[in-house]
C-alpha cells in the first residue's frame, strides 16, 4: 500500500516540485521551434530503434502547438518550484489528468508505443498529488463585492 502525506504536511510540497523538475525536464526541449525539432528528430529515432514507431513529419502546425504546449508547461513548472503550495500539487493533479486521457486517446488511434512511458509517469505524478486530497473539504470564498 502506498502511504500518502496529506497536503499540508511538509512532505507534500515536496511532490510538487519533484513533478515540476520531472515537467522542467521533459518539456523544455518543446519550448522553441529550434530545439523542438532536435527532440522530434530524437524521438523519432528512438522510436525507429526500438520499433515503436517514428513520429510523422514536422509541419509548422503541429510545431506550433508543441511550442504553445512546451511554454505553458515551463511556466507552470517554475511557478511550482519556486511556490510549490499544496493547491499547486491539487491543480497539477488534474491536469495531469487530462494530460494521461489523451495521451491514453492517442495511443488507442496508433501514436508510438514509446508514448506509454510518459502516461505512467503522468498517472504517477497525478495519483500523488490528487490522493492526498481525499476527504479534504476546500473552502471556497467567494468574490469580494464591488462595495466592499
Amino acid at each position: 500500500m502506498i502511504r500518502t502525506v496529506p497536503p499540508s504536511h511538509p512532505a507534500y510540497p515536496r511532490l510538487v516540485r519533484a513533478s515540476a523538475w520531472y515537467d522542467l525536464v521533459v518539456t523544455a526541449g518543446f519550448v522553441t521551434p529550434w530545439t523542438y525539432r532536435l527532440v522530434h528528430s530524437a524521438l523519432s529515432r528512438l522510436g525507429e530503434a526500438v520499433g515503436a514507431g517514428a513520429l510523422p513529419a514536422l509541419d509548422p502546425m503541429e510545431t506550433l502547438y508543441a511550442n504553445l504546449m512546451g511554454s505553458v508547461v515551463v511556466v507552470w513548472a517554475l511557478l511550482r518550484l519556486l511556490r510549490p503550495l499544496p493547491e499547486h500539487g491539487l491543480y497539477d493533479g488534474l491536469a495531469r489528468t487530462l494530460f494521461a486521457l489523451w495521451q491514453a486517446y492517442a495511443l488507442a488511434h496508433g501514436a508510438p508505443y514509446w508514448l506509454w512511458l510518459f502516461l505512467v509517469a503522468e498517472v504517477a505524478f497525478g495519483v500523488v498529488q490528487l490522493v492526498p486530497w481525499r476527504g479534504v473539504r476546500i473552502a471556497v470564498s467567494p468574490p469580494p463585492s464591488a462595495g466592499s
